[in-house]
C-alpha cells in the first residue's frame, strides 16, 4: 500500500494505490511516481477548484475486478476500470475532498493493450485516464457524452505522449 500527499498548484493532492499481492508479472510496467506524476497534471490541468483532494487506485486482476463488477453494477464479468466517484466535502475529520476511488485490472489492461495493439503502458493510461475522468463527472451513456469524454481522454493522453502503437 502506497499513500502520499503532494502539494499541486495551490492544494494539496493525496493518493493510496493498493496493489494485490496476487498480481504478479506487472512491476516492470507500473511506475508509481510516474502514475503521481500523470495524475497530478491531469487534475491540474483539469480539476477547476483549489481545494484538498483525496483519491485511491486499487490495482488488481480480473477475478477481484469481475466481482466487483457483479456486485455493484450487475455485470458478471471482467472488465478494464471502474470509479466510483464521491465527491465527498470536507469535513471535521477528513481536510479534503474526496474525488472516489479507481479499480484497474492489470491482467485486462495487458489482454487490451495486444488486441488494440499499442501495448500496455498505452492501455494503462488510457484507463487510468477514463477513470479520472469519471471521477470529475465525464460519462459515455449518451452518444454525445461518450463523444466528448473519447475527445477528452485522447487530448489528455496525446499530451502526455501515449499514442495507439506498440
Amino acid at each position: 500500500k502506497i499513500s502520499w500527499p503532494k502539494e499541486i498548484g495551490g492544494y494539496t493532492l493525496e493518493i493510496t494505490i493498493d496493489i494485490e499481492k496476487e498480481i504478479e508479472g506487472f512491476d516492470e510496467f507500473i511506475d508509481l511516481e510516474k502514475i503521481e506524476e500523470y495524475i497530478k497534471k491531469v487534475l491540474e490541468k483539469e480539476y477547476p477548484e483549489d481545494e484538498d483532494l483525496y483519491l485511491s487506485i486499487l490495482l488488481t486482476g480480473n477475478e477481484h475486478i469481475q466481482e466487483i463488477n457483479k456486485e455493484f453494477r450487475d455485470k458478471d464479468s471482467a472488465t478494464d476500470v471502474i470509479s466510483f466517484a464521491y465527491h465527498e466535502d470536507r469535513c471535521d475529520f477528513a481536510p479534503y475532498t474526496t474525488l472516489g476511488d479507481i479499480i484497474i485490472s492489470l491482467e485486462r489492461v495487458a489482454e487490451q493493450g495486444v488486441e488494440y495493439e499499442h501495448g500496455f503502458v498505452r492501455e494503462f493510461y488510457y484507463v487510468l485516464t477514463h477513470g479520472i475522468l469519471h471521477l470529475l463527472g465525464y460519462d459515455h451513456i449518451e452518444e454525445e457524452d461518450k463523444k466528448e469524454m473519447r475527445q477528452k481522454e485522447e487530448e489528455i493522453l496525446e499530451n502526455f505522449g501515449y499514442k495507439r502503437e506498440i
